[in-house]
């Protein structure tokens, strides 16, 4: 789906032998099977005895894994888990439009403590759910929750070496406080969906829906949809709704790079039968996003070259006669936007059996029958679903200051994707936009108790990356950088910095984060302990 910045590899040409991956597989057997990660010093104590050291914000895929890493590399800590609404699962609870499903494969996106066993690797919403909820149970995470509680601010006190958060309940709001602040907020809004206005919208007879606020309530069968937009959202939405829908349109401004995989992974699923689960799990891993590194790399050295494969593929499930050209070919390079996957060729199948049609055409308005396009066409609809995309946020939309005084975040540097210059005990987790997001948000948070192990170690209480004298006059790039996608533009502004040399760099590299939070000095001279 189109939320989780995370696709799935396409596979090109040849593919190293497994067994050339041992010592890869043997650092993530580690992971799964130990947790002897890092260094643990004595458990830091709290002014008060119910200040918990460490509030994880969201019981997401990232906040869920996030206390687990803790609970098996910083034993003894205290923590709580604030979650807004009433369940855990984020992303994977809260959309329930037809066909939900991840454009990840579950050997990536699922956790690198806890392999994935299902059959299918390209999971649908209430699988992916369903693993969450797993998790938690097994690790005993769900008593550490308190759901309904929503950050509205949070503010950091040098005198106090701790954070208070303001938080809104059902019961009116209350005051928390804590020692570490770990962020698993996601990176848009749950409540407002990006929907541009569309003239002549009132005119239109039928419910404009977006998938982000699906009705429970709403009957497609034998009606005509139309559905805006050219993302994963798009994609998953046509085949699984033009099954029982009269007809689908999807209407798309410009077209997006389109590719068809396999649901199941039969190396993964071979592999189950001869080896353990988890060192099935780890090669598997290792293969993925080997796969999805190449090909990314391969979009950036030779984008004609893999834009012509792309498309070749198209033509290969669509045939010679259909306009490829118009329908699929977009006019950036693959991976300057994400690649959208279609599972089992879903939605090519769908186009050919006639139930999905593709029109590229820009949007004059609605009226009372449909969607009028500038060409003069109209498409006629009972329905029609904005697929249009998201809205950014920072950090859950709280607002955030430093001894009172507030904090713009969009004014400070970005240390290795994950902390801002300036402000004290605090990470934030965002994961890969060019592959799976938890395979960065594992990062994250075995980083953030490799720093909590290593302020015990060290007697510090209060950590904080500061620019050096070098870093001052660093040129500035956007948080995320090379990558053309417009609910990213919409909102990057917002966003910190990344500068032009580590640790000011948020690198969207997995082989390069494994190296720099695992294994780089923490004592950089960046990190700032007091």
């Amino acid at each position: 789906m189109s939320l989780a910045p995370a696709a799935e590899p396409v596979f090109f040409g040849p593919t190293a032998g497994l067994f050339s991956c041992l010592f890869t597989i043997c650092d993530y057997s580690r992971t799964i099977s130990t947790d002897q990660l890092y260094l643990r010093g004595d458990i830091m104590t709290s002014a008060q005895g119910d200040t918990p050291d460490v509030i994880i914000i969201g019981a997401g895929l990232s906040g869920i894994g996030a206390a687990v890493h803790l609970q098996r590399h910083c034993p003894g800590k205290s923590y709580l888990i604030l979650e807004a609404r009433s369940a855990m699962g984020g992303t994977w609870d809260l959309f329930r439009y037809p066909g939900i499903r991840s454009d990840s494969d579950m050997h990536t996106l699922g956790y690198n403590f806890k392999p994935w066993t299902a059959a299918k690797a390209i999971a649908d919403g209430p699988s992916i759910l369903s693993y969450v909820q797993e998790t938690a149970r097994e690790h005993d995470i769900t008593p550490h929750i308190r759901f309904g509680h929503q950050l509205l601010a949070a503010n950091w006190s040098d005198e106090s070496a701790c954070w208070t958060l303001t938080v809104r309940t059902a019961q009116g709001e209350q005051v928390l406080t804590c020692r570490m602040l770990l962020m698993c907020s996601g990176y848009y809004s749950y409540g407002d969906a990006y929907t541009p206005d569309f003239d002549g919208r009132d005119q239109f007879k039928g419910p404009v829906v977006h998938p982000q606020h699906w009705p429970d309530d709403l009957d497609y069968r034998g009606k005509k949809v139309a559905i805006i937009g050219s993302g994963a959202t798009a994609m998953t939405l046509a085949p699984s709704m033009a099954q029982t829908a009269a007809q689908v349109t999807v209407v798309q401004r410009s077209p997006t790079y389109v590719v068809s995989r396999p649901d199941r992974d039969a190396i993964a699923n071979t592999l189950r039968k001869f080896l353990p689960e988890s060192w099935a799990y780890a090669i598997t891993r290792w293969k993925n996003v080997a796969l999805s590194q190449f090909v990314y790399r391969r979009s950036r050295k030779q984008p004609e070259k893999l834009k012509r494969q792309l498309l070749s593929m198209v033509r290969k499930e669509l045939g010679d006669d259909y306009d490829v050209e118009k329908h699929f070919t977009p006019r950036y390079n693959p991976w300057d936007q994400r690649l959208c996957l279609v599972p089992n060729a879903d939605l090519f199948k769908s186009i050919r059996a006639g139930k999905t049609v593709m029109v590229t055409d820009h949007i004059k308005g609605f009226n009372a029958q449909g969607i009028e396009l500038v060409s003069g066409q109209l498409i006629e609809a009972d329905i029609i679903v904005t697929a249009t995309g998201l809205t950014l946020q920072v950090l859950g939309g709280a607002q955030f200051s430093k001894n009172g005084q507030p904090l713009d975040f969009a004014n400070t540097w970005s240390y290795k994707g994950l902390m801002f210059s300036g402000v004290p005990n605090m990470v934030f987790t965002f994961g890969y936009i060019n592959a799976s997001w938890t395979l960065r948000a594992d990062l994250i948070a075995e980083f953030f108790c490799r720093l909590i192990n290593e302020m015990d170690k060290t007697g510090n209480t209060v950590c904080s990356p500061e620019l050096r004298l070098s870093d001052m006059n660093m040129p500035a790039r956007p948080f995320i950088d090379d990558f053309s996608a417009g609910y990213m533009q919409r909102m990057m502004h917002r966003f910190p910095k990344q500068g032009d040399r580590a640790p000011w760099l948020n690198t969207q590299n997995y082989a390069s984060d494994r190296t720099m939070l695992r294994h780089d000095s923490l004592h950089d001279g960046v990190l700032q302990f007091s």
